[in-house]
């Protein structure tokens, strides 16, 4: 059997490795449980159970789970495929944490890159940003002008991921040669607008009660764990009167 070509298998091996954080977190959340030494045997097994079989071939072209999961879902973005990794190492090996000032950078430029990328590249205006991932000047500068302000401010994951990104696109890793599709992809620019307005929700909701109501806080740079204690107390005293309403939003926001 011939080997695929390296950036097929550099896709396949992004999209399970994305797919093995995912169900580890998932097994981990479920008992809230996050550190590596809280991390149950059983859930570690699962997780490598998981990572062994998307690789197994099925059906009549005898291709990988996995190959067929890459029709859905397409190619992944290099920084969701290391941000995966970063997860699989916090609750596998026990390295520290990312902070969430650090997380919330990140989920703030993915979201203001995908608000900016996706309109214009689907006609919404008469100019198309994807054009600029393919070696534009414009590009070039804004990317280090970000990396530049987040490094001075202490934030160092961000400029990190955009350095492994250019570094991937540098060396063709994927078979898009677009500079964009190595920095950000649908599922991860859905992740980080859907965490940016859980935290704008937790902010909005707390100032909204105050201390003064008896309604618990949450400073914004809080542990995830807090914010949705946050939201959760202020949604039983605000929606008691709509039980079914409450368990809605409940589910939803935390």
């Amino acid at each position: 059997m011939l080997m695929p070509p390296l950036t097929d298998l550099v896709a396949l091996l992004g999209i399970d490795l994305v797919l093995c954080a995912g169900c580890l977190r998932l097994l981990s959340w479920r008992r809230g449980l996050t550190r590596a030494t809280h991390v149950t045997r059983w859930a570690k097994w699962v997780t490598a159970a998981c990572f062994v079989v998307l690789w197994c071939p099925a059906g009549a072209a005898h291709l990988p789970l996995v190959a067929y999961i890459r029709g859905i879902s397409s190619d992944l973005s290099i920084t969701l495929v290391a941000l995966a990794c970063l997860g699989l190492c916090y609750r596998l090996l026990g390295l520290r944490a990312v902070g969430q000032r650090e997380r919330m950078a990140v989920n703030g430029a993915v979201a203001g890159a995908a608000v900016f990328l996706y309109p214009l590249a689907l006609g919404w205006g008469d100019w198309d940003a994807y054009r600029a991932g393919w070696g534009a000047p414009g590009m070039w500068v804004a990317l280090l002008a970000v990396s530049l302000f987040c490094w001075v401010k202490g934030l160092r994951l961000l400029p990190m991921l955009v350095a492994v990104a250019l570094l991937a696109w540098r060396f063709g890793v994927l078979e898009s040669t677009n500079l964009w599709d190595y920095l950000i992809d649908p599922w991860l620019a859905t992740a980080a607008l859907f965490q940016c307005m859980k935290s704008g929700a937790v902010r909005l909701l707390a100032r909204f009660r105050g201390t003064g109501s008896g309604v618990r806080t949450c400073h914004p740079d809080a542990p995830a764990a807090e914010q949705g204690a946050a939201v959760r107390c202020v949604l039983e005293m605000g929606v008691d009167t709509f039980p079914r309403l409450k368990s809605l939003i409940t589910g939803v926001i935390i």
